[in-house]
């Protein structure tokens, strides 16, 4: 399912009650990276996004949490765009807490970039430095100008999060890298995107199955990418996501040009599955944990 649709449907429902990574250096406290004895690094923090298990989440958050952790995660992005499956910031931590896991980032909703102030106490009282819109509205795609335009309520919402330390940050979806007269909408956007008040997320499969090369949008914008899901697709592009490692996006490459990877998260996101959700996980996991770049 589309990530549009599952917010739409289960945001009926719900409204009815109402890695980093960084070169390891001697003695730093909370490395999350780490150099191999071939000289490549890799990933010592490796997070998820929740949306990966949104069926399991659902029905038990707190056991799927558990599993998260079990599989060797360390972060989770959550997903404030759907209340984190109807339960309170306080409650929500505690889970997270009790299994050893953070959530830097969160992903939110067009509802949230108009009232910022609103998600302060939440985001505090989970550990949120990041605000991420999880997916543009329809009518911002519509034309060069429609999602240029759109940058002025990007820069409004990163204005008010920067006054409480927080950051906002824009997600990309297959739908934003339409072609207008040879020019694609998502480069209109992040050309007029004040880079002080706006960062980016880059989810390599969902550019690759929107038509666009990943590593492309790494040499183009690479230190504008401050979290990450990764993701792999089988083409260029693609009907669907494929779990890492089984397709062609070039993760080593992404990696390999991050230039500094302190306050930088890496999310594994997948939204087809041989086998089970958890099983995928758990197989992406132990790729990515070992991937040097």
């Amino acid at each position: 399912m589309q990530r549009r649709t599952f917010l739409q449907t289960l945001g009926v429902a719900l409204a009815a009650p109402s890695l980093a990574c960084a070169m390891s250096q001697a003695g730093a406290a909370g490395a999350a990276g780490a150099t191999t004895p071939s000289g490549g690094r890799r990933l010592n923090r490796i997070g998820i996004q929740l949306y990966t298990l949104r069926d399991a989440a659902r029905a038990d958050l707190d056991r799927t949490l558990g599993d998260i952790a079990a599989a060797g995660y360390t972060d989770v992005e959550l997903l404030m765009s759907l209340r984190n499956f109807n339960h309170s910031p306080a409650d929500v931590r505690k889970m997270l807490d009790s299994h050893g896991l953070r959530a830097p980032s969160t992903h939110i909703g067009t509802a949230t970039l108009a009232n910022v102030d609103g998600a302060v106490d939440e985001a505090r009282t989970l550990g949120h430095k990041y605000l991420i819109l999880a997916d543009l509205p329809a009518s911002a795609r519509q034309s060069l100008d429609a999602f240029a335009g759109y940058a002025d309520t990007l820069n409004r919402a990163g204005e008010a999060a920067r006054k409480h330390d927080l950051w906002i940050a824009w997600h990309d979806e297959a739908d934003d890298f339409k072609n207008f007269n040879g020019q694609q909408g998502y480069d209109a956007l992040v050309a007029k995107l004040d880079p002080s008040l706006v960062r980016l997320q880059l989810d390599t499969g969902n550019a690759a199955v929107g038509g666009r090369d990943p590593l492309d949008l790494m040499k183009r914008y690479g230190d504008r990418y401050y979290a990450f899901h990764i993701k792999d697709a089988p083409g260029i592009p693609s009907p669907h996501d494929v779990e890492l490692g089984k397709g062609i996006v070039d993760l080593r490459g992404i990696l390999s040009r991050v230039k500094s990877f302190d306050d930088r998260y890496f999310y594994v996101e997948q939204e087809t599955y041989a086998g089970t959700p958890l099983q995928a996980v758990q197989r992406d996991y132990a790729y990515l944990s070992k991937l040097t770049f």
